[in-house]
């Protein structure tokens, strides 16, 4: 049975920016093969599947090289989908049964806002890998089990970064994020995420480490609202709002290309 694939740019108003994900809504279950398959054959950092189920959708994302247990982008791609292909009415929630539990989505007005889990991370002495695959001085240095968060001193240092892929890609985390304050007036921080260990060198715009940037961010700058901005070339808008366990992430999305899986 042929499925219908949506790839979806998430996290911008125009198409070619912000963060592409492809949505298979599946008509009946498949197998994990599949599924790394079609994630492969796409392509993207995501592709997400959805199988309806009871209260909602089962969710699954998988990158070309491996499944992962959370992706905010993807998740705002799977949303979009859901209200544009007419699968839920637009007052209707949108509930996604996930790895990482239960993930909500609302639409309000040309924004969706997703419901994610808080991730805090602790102080950690950053690793000889970590400082020379960087090659900048850090302000701060923290860690828990899904990536490193390395604050520098200026917009323009996270934004010129070039990494070395290779040695990033020895750590033990999956990914890296690098932050700082805004000196563009209208952000509050900037930031950028690196996975090579995951298939994925840079990610344009990355739902799941602004779960780390929200909590971080609200000790350091005393306010739980905030508009991020992640300054990959294809670049993204984040609204991010910290709510003690639980973050909350704002974002548009648009639809590119509608095709079919034989």
């Amino acid at each position: 049975m042929k499925q219908t694939i949506i790839q979806v740019d998430a996290f911008t108003a125009k198409p070619f920016a912000g963060n592409p994900a492809a949505v298979c809504v599946l008509s009946a279950p498949q197998d994990d093969i599949w599924m790394q398959n079609v994630a492969q054959e796409m392509n993207l950092s995501e592709t997400a599947f959805l199988l309806p189920q009871a209260e909602g959708y089962n969710l699954r994302w998988f990158t070309p090289s491996v499944e992962v247990d959370l992706c905010g982008h993807a998740t705002l791609a799977s949303a979009h989908v859901l209200w544009s292909e007419g699968h839920l009415s637009p007052e209707e929630t949108a509930q996604f049964h996930t790895r990482s539990g239960l993930l909500t989505a609302q639409l309000q007005g040309e924004w969706i806002e997703l419901n994610f889990p808080s991730k805090l991370t602790e102080t950690a002495t950053a690793p000889e890998e970590l400082t020379k695959a960087l090659g900048v001085k850090f302000k701060y240095v923290g860690k828990n089990n899904f990536a490193y968060l390395v604050e520098v001193e200026s917009e323009a240092i996270a934004r010129n970064l070039k990494p070395d892929f290779t040695l990033l890609e020895t750590l033990s985390t999956k990914g890296v994020i690098v932050t700082s304050r805004a000196d563009t007036a209208e952000y509050d921080f900037v930031s950028r995420f690196f996975a090579p260990k995951v298939g994925i060198n840079e990610d344009p715009v990355t739902g799941s480490a602004h779960c780390c940037l929200a909590p971080y961010w609200s000790d350091r700058l005393g306010k739980n609202e905030f508009i991020a901005y992640q300054a990959s070339a294809r670049g993204g808008v984040v609204r991010v709002r910290h709510a003690g366990e639980r973050v909350y992430l704002g974002g548009q999305a648009v639809t590119v290309l509608r095709g079919e899986l034989c």
